[in-house]
């Protein structure tokens, strides 16, 4: 089965969803990597859900932006989403790493766009060195709920 999303997201809520990414960046807490990741995903309502990463000196506790993103949306509730941005410090804008990618694939539509926001974006224009990708381009044959045939969380 393939989930899809109701419409694509306006100009406007792209900007607004990016300038989170960049925001949320802020509350990185990463003493021992140095290495800060925003991210914000956007509900169907116009509501932005922020997260970041958040390391622990047992590196395994560290928690990545995306999914603090995700488990803050989800356990308040809210579990349908339209699309998620993704920024950190790198001047190339970088992928989320393998189980975020899962956890997304949990909660979102196979064709919910992901923009992956370099350092230095700016909204005037030049968007060089943004990527924008799908759920499906990210993770290609992926496992999710419906393979258990159940309808996808939301």
């Amino acid at each position: 089965m393939t989930t899809t999303t109701t419409e694509p997201i306006s100009t406007r809520d792209r900007e607004r969803l990016i300038r989170a990414a960049i925001e949320a960046k802020n509350g990185s807490y990463s003493p021992y990597s140095k290495f800060r990741v925003g991210a914000a995903l956007l509900t169907p309502d116009g509501q932005i859900i922020k997260g970041a990463n958040v390391e622990n000196a047992s590196y395994g506790g560290t928690i990545c932006a995306e999914r603090t993103a995700v488990v803050k949306a989800v356990s308040e509730g809210i579990r349908s989403f339209v699309a998620l941005a993704v920024n950190t410090d790198v001047a190339q804008p970088l992928a989320p790493c393998g189980i975020c990618r899962q956890v997304i694939r949990e909660f979102c539509a196979l064709d919910m766009s992901i923009l992956l926001v370099p350092a230095g974006y700016e909204s005037d224009g030049n968007s060089a060195g943004l990527l924008e990708m799908t759920v499906e381009k990210l993770l290609p044959l992926s496992f999710g709920p419906e393979a258990l045939e159940l309808p996808r969380p939301g």
